[in-house]
């Protein structure tokens, strides 16, 4: 510090320290050079308060105009010597790694535009979507698809499909650049279904019946007392259509196919990944290592020595400690099916449900 303040060659100065850091940790070098000019702004301030010589005051307007100035000069030499730092930080020789497992709503939704916000941060060069997932909700699935799309940009995106990825589970895989299957995935389901209760003869049998009082003639589609109307047939069907209609031109424009040829096999059918690789809605056929592999190399790393690491919501803190002890995913898996199935009733979805 003292060198610095001496006018001697801060940039060296600096370099040097850097040097005598390299061995280390890239965290604990950015950590420590941050600590450094924290401590040269202390310094700067410290000087700044101190009695001009010879005349007993407080800094001048002139004396804190020189350490303004001087502080400013180390700040660009700190900001050359970041931008010629010799080392990638570790992120930059991995691949980002996302599971998209389950039925897509709001909660996966909100979990994997997380995760794919600190891929962006974190700047890894490329992404790989493991995707095991029937589909599920419209929204959720279009606000993913575009996350992935805008990222595409800036990152590798490589999907592969697990042992299901259908309908919304196909939506998302449009927005990687590459696709990669196992030949016995079941894909395909690419369709809109919307589903609702009619419960009307069961509460005949028991007495019981319901007063409802509307703004409109349509403000209780889809009640589970009694069946549709006609006129309510039609404005779903119009609803399923349109959304049908997006599915398909997404899946046309991602895979570069004609709409007719998408729709002469987007009639809710599913097929195999060999199948799918037929039809042009995949690139190749292959595990997840394969996928990974594919990855590392369109982002220019080697594949042998290139890691992935898994982004993921944190576990439950008796999870953590207790570990498979704990092992509730069976009976979590029900609870969030069932609450799936009661808060998508009536709802459009873009989902495989056999």
């Amino acid at each position: 510090m003292r060198t610095i303040w001496n006018g001697q060659d801060a940039r060296s100065t600096i370099k040097q320290f850097l040097v005598q850091q390299a061995r280390k940790p890239v965290a604990a070098i950015m950590n420590r050079l941050s600590g450094l000019f924290h401590t040269i702004k202390q310094f700067l301030v410290q000087q700044a308060r101190k009695p001009v010589a010879n005349t007993g005051t407080t800094s001048t307007p002139m004396n804190k105009a020189h350490y303004k100035k001087l502080a400013t000069k180390i700040r660009n030499i700190a900001c050359k010597l970041l931008m010629i730092w010799p080392f990638k930080p570790r992120y930059r020789k991995q691949i980002a790694r996302i599971e998209i497992t389950g039925a897509i709503a709001g909660e996966t939704r909100k979990r994997v535009l997380e995760a794919l916000k600190t891929v962006e941060e974190r700047k890894f060069p490329a992404l790989l979507l493991r995707i095991d997932s029937p589909g599920g909700t419209v929204g959720d699935s279009q606000e993913i698809y575009s996350a992935l799309k805008r990222l595409r940009e800036k990152v590798k995106i490589v999907a592969s499909f697990g042992n299901i990825s259908a309908s919304g589970g196909v939506y998302i895989g449009m927005g990687a650049e590459q696709i990669v299957t196992n030949p016995g995935t079941i894909t395909g389901s690419i369709g809109v279904i919307i589903r609702g209760n009619n419960i009307e003869r069961l509460l005949e049998k028991v007495g019981v019946s319901f007063e409802v009082i509307k703004s409109g003639p349509y403000k209780d589609i889809l009640a589970f007392d009694r069946g549709l109307t006609d006129p309510e047939q039609q404005i779903l069907q119009d609803l399923i259509d349109t959304s049908y209609q997006q599915f398909v031109e997404t899946v046309a424009e991602a895979r570069s196919l004609a709409v007719e040829k998408v729709k002469s096999f987007a009639d809710g059918r599913v097929f195999t990944g060999q199948q799918a690789l037929e039809l042009g809605l995949v690139d190749r056929l292959g595990t997840e290592e394969d996928a990974r592999r594919l990855a590392a190399e369109l982002a220019g790393l080697d594949p042998e020595k290139t890691e992935s690491c898994t982004l993921e919501k944190a576990k439950p803190f008796l999870n953590r400690v207790l570990g498979s002890s704990l092992d509730t995913s069976g009976l979590w898996a029900y609870k969030n099916l069932l609450e799936f199935e009661l808060s998508t009733n009536g709802v459009p979805l873009w989902m495989y449900r056999p």
